[in-house]
């Protein structure tokens, strides 16, 4: 395999992270800035190793959990009063080939820092998620999908090989034919399983950092169903939804598809953002009224009920990482995000009641995002996806109403099939998960015992 520039050399900085989270500073908070716990950040640097850190800190009081970027939107990457070791130290290229586009990288490296090392070379990310400052290891660990999904799979479908560090030493090269059940563990295992040090990546062949875009308007559910059926064909499909209009606009929004254009064109890095978002903005800010206001000039600023256009891939993939820090828009209290995937069995009725259950709470959705997941398999054992539609909402926490309408709308997932998202999790109960993930016995013989988190901790206890 031929190394990058003859030899592992440090990569980018780490634009979107909290400075004080990594100096130790309580409290840790993860990108929907509720719940907040204090904890002890430990930097994991590339030379060290995941032994020598335990040993150091006396077995780990409380226990330990790696952690990338932190923007996971609820405490699966919080351990209260734990032991955060901080991967983003780690972050050396240590292989490339050109020829395969298999690169081989250490775990604290960012999407990011991938894509600027890979575009120049005329390859993209096999699956990338909503926004590119995660870290390789944490996109492991969650198992990431994308716009791609019903195509490409997860994440973890392009992650041949890595390397697993246990608390008590062990080393495990994992994959599907080496260690397979620890491979399958570790994909989708919540960083768990012990510490993933180094992974390789499948990259993705492109000739311009341009998209072939398509936009299309649509009116309810079953106009997005009928847009996906006929997108099959399409690499990349992802829907806008207004979560907020009742009557004739109930469930309208925007369908919007994609391939990489064949047309060859530039290949450079991004510039890195320079936008922040200023302040924390007054909880007041995004109520039903403003989103309601949003979403009615979202739908209406596409002209045309149909729009195609030439579009660079960081609007397509990553509207929001131009903006950083776009959380504190939602306020100190912070946001939550409630994501489902409900099979395709009772996907469509269940979609539609759970909007109607949102628009008739009044805490109107800012970012509402549809898909439909398909059926290619992932190979984590705990892996979200499966056939069927996925709804992705963020919320505005409001105290005494965000609650109780996450509560009701967790308990219409299962009725309907479905299940939540771990990553963007912060209230399933013990009870939904273990109904959602039955698998997650079998999983607790790899967990390493001393690794947990705030999330794992909250749905494996009896209730």
């Amino acid at each position: 395999m031929a190394t990058a520039a003859g030899s592992p050399q440090r990569t980018l900085s780490v634009p979107d992270q909290s400075d004080d989270q990594m100096t130790g500073k309580p409290p840790f908070e993860p990108w929907g800035r509720y719940p907040k716990y204090n904890a002890n950040v430990v930097p994991l640097q590339w030379q060290s190793d995941f032994p020598a850190i335990v040993s150091r800190y006396g077995g780990m009081h409380n226990g330990a959990l790696a952690v990338g970027m932190g923007r996971s939107y609820g405490d699966v990457c919080l351990l209260k009063d734990g032991n955060l070791m901080v991967t983003t130290g780690m972050n050396r290229i240590l292989g490339w080939d050109p020829e395969t586009g298999i690169l081989t990288a250490e775990a604290g490296m960012t999407l990011a820092q991938i894509l600027d090392f890979c575009v120049p070379r005329g390859y993209f990310l096999p699956v990338t998620p909503g926004t590119k400052y995660v870290t390789l290891g944490g996109a492991i660990a969650n198992d990431i999908h994308g716009k791609n999904h019903h195509v490409a799979g997860t994440f973890g479908c392009h992650v041949p090989e890595f390397e697993l560090v246990r608390s008590d030493g062990t080393h495990l090269r994992c994959s599907a034919t080496e260690n397979p059940d620890w491979y399958a563990a570790t994909i989708g295992g919540l960083g768990l399983t012990g510490v993933i040090t180094w992974a390789k990546l499948k990259m993705k062949p492109i000739v311009s950092r341009k998209i072939d875009y398509e936009g299309i308007q649509f009116h309810g559910v079953d106009e997005f169903l009928a847009l996906t059926e006929a997108s099959k064909h399409v690499e990349y499909t992802v829907s806008w939804i207004d979560c907020s209009s009742t009557g004739k606009n109930f469930a309208r929004g925007v369908f919007m598809q994609g391939d990489h254009t064949r047309n060859p064109g530039e290949l450079k890095p991004s510039p890195e953002p320079k936008l922040i978002f200023p302040i924390e903005a007054p909880g007041f800010m995004l109520n039903s009224a403003s989103v309601a206001a949003f979403n009615t000039v979202f739908f209406h600023k596409q002209m045309k009920k149909r729009v195609t256009a030439l579009q660079d891939y960081e609007p397509f993939f990553y509207p929001l990482d131009k903006v950083l820090k776009w959380n504190r828009m939602y306020g100190t209290s912070g946001l939550l995000q409630f994501q489902y995937a409900i099979p395709w069995e009772h996907a469509r009725e269940g979609t539609i009641a759970i909007l109607n259950e949102v628009a008739k709470s009044g805490l109107a959705s800012f970012l509402a995002v549809l898909k439909a997941f398909g059926d290619v398999p992932s190979p984590g054992l705990l892996s979200f996806p499966q056939p069927g539609i996925t709804l992705a909402l963020d919320f505005p926490i409001k105290p005494g109403k965000s609650f109780p309408l996450f509560d009701r709308l967790a308990q219409m997932t299962l009725e309907f099939g479905g299940k939540l998202y771990p990553a963007k999790d912060a209230r399933m109960t013990a009870t939904q998960y273990q109904k959602s993930y039955p698998e997650w016995q079998q999983f607790l013989r790899y967990k390493d015992p001393l690794l947990s988190s705030s999330f794992w901790e909250r749905v494996t206890r009896e209730e």
